[in-house]
């Protein structure tokens, strides 16, 4: 499996078409509405989808595919956040994210960021609340706008609702694209392995026979 490349050009525009049978996280209609509007086109783009495609960063999902397309400004509350957002658009979508800015803006200690980031991964909202005033403290210390360090509490709060952590959604990423992979240079062997645990009725098998009839493959009994 080590083999198996997950970068490769031809597996993301299988999945940018939208080509996602079969596929590991790819399956359902939310995210494959998700991936017609970002319109992947590297690996990262696909490990930044699987973790926004949760009910927290969610909502962040035009606005990510307006600025990867160009078609949104990017903008920063701070300048501290520029280096830690930039390879996503300005836009919050791994919990490691959040350590490094409550680091940046709050000074906090990576004791005090690792609090910040298991209330998140555990959803713990009233513990978020707690920290709130230590965050904005922090802030004020540092010389932060406070109507700027509310701005990016509002944030992290909103992301507290589930967030990946990025080693994750990477590692969920190499699943998937070297699953594009297999599908899009391996076809048959690929639908093969696929229908071998499909029950011919279930609704999958229906709709996995349908594709190979699309790429002209011949299925022989």
């Amino acid at each position: 499996a080590e083999k198996i490349p997950y970068d490769d050009d031809d597996s993301i525009s299988l999945i940018r078409q939208g080509k996602v049978m079969g596929l590991f996280q790819l399956e359902s209609g939310g995210m494959k509405k998700a991936i017609q509007t970002v319109q992947p086109t590297s690996f990262e783009d696909v490990a930044a989808l699987l973790a926004l495609f949760r009910p927290g960063p969610m909502e962040s999902i035009p606005s990510f595919a307006r600025r990867k397309q160009g078609l949104e400004k990017i903008e920063y509350l701070s300048p501290e956040l520029k280096p830690i957002l930039q390879d996503t658009y300005g836009i919050i979508v791994y919990q490691e994210q959040i350590m490094q800015i409550v680091r940046a803006m709050a000074g906090f200690s990576f004791g005090q960021a690792d609090l910040f980031r298991r209330a998140i991964s555990k959803k713990k909202v009233t513990q978020l609340e707690e920290l709130k005033s230590s965050f904005l403290e922090g802030c004020q210390k540092n010389g932060k706008d406070p109507k700027v360090a509310e701005k990016v509490y509002d944030l992290i709060y909103r992301f507290a609702n589930y967030g990946f952590n990025k080693s994750h959604a990477y590692s969920y990423a190499v699943i998937t694209c070297q699953m594009a992979y297999l599908k899009k240079h391996y076809p048959a062997e690929f639908y093969c392995a696929i229908l071998d645990f499909l029950s011919p009725s279930d609704p999958k098998f229906a709709s996995t026979l349908q594709e190979l009839k699309e790429q002209h493959i011949r299925l022989t009994i």
